[in-house]
């Protein structure tokens, strides 16, 4: 527990710094590191090692948007954030390498694009982390805020983006195969349900007078 609230201290530096929104600020850190804890603690009984990885876990978790190109230069965020672990953790070299690279390589578009790196021993790990950011992304709202930051100002644009990017992309998790981890699996087609509730209301309030 003595780590988190160092690792939460510096998100939060790091978000204002960057001028990070909050589609991928410190609240999206905090919901990806729960994720991460349920999803490791599922996973417990059939792998126990994983114990021991808890904190590149938890870590990974906390640090994985720090260093996203869409806010900065990819190297200089991950150099950021070693030079934060090196000196305020209890981290090893090693931990604090595969720390780097799990955020560095999880992200959608990489796998997509490159598939899974080989992290050896801690490819569950890997896959604890990355497939809680998948299952936080199934938040409607968080990707119009995105785009209304990011790409368009205006919200009805905003708005026809994300639901177009959940037609393309988040409802073809399952498809994809994108979840190795049973949990996952199962809360993945729970989130799916709530979000087209919601994309439901959206089109209902976006017609509105």
């Amino acid at each position: 527990m003595l780590l988190l609230p160092k690792l939460i201290n510096f998100a939060l530096l790091t978000v204002n710094r960057f001028h990070i929104d909050e589609s991928h600020g410190v609240s999206h850190a905090l919901d990806v590191l729960h994720h991460s804890h349920n999803i490791l603690e599922s996973e417990l009984p059939n792998h126990p090692y994983l114990e021991t990885q808890r904190n590149i876990v938890y870590t990974s978790a906390l640090m994985h948007d720090l260093c996203d190109k869409k806010y900065m230069n990819e190297t200089t965020g991950v150099q950021n954030i070693d030079t934060f672990l090196q000196t305020n953790t209890t981290l090893t070299t090693d931990e604090i390498q595969v720390v780097d690279k799990i955020i560095s390589t999880m992200s959608y578009s990489k796998v997509k694009t490159k598939g899974y790196p080989d992290l050896g021993k801690y490819q569950m790990a890997y896959h604890i982390v990355r497939e809680a950011d998948l299952l936080s992304a199934y938040d409607v709202d968080r990707s119009i805020i995105y785009n209304m930051n990011n790409v368009v100002v205006d919200f009805s644009s905003s708005l026809e983006n994300a639901l177009s990017l959940f037609e393309v992309r988040m409802f073809k998790h399952n498809e994809d195969n994108l979840f190795v981890t049973e949990y996952s699996k199962k809360l993945s087609l729970q989130l799916e349900k709530k979000a087209l509730d919601r994309i439901r209301i959206w089109k209902i309030l976006s017609n509105e007078p």
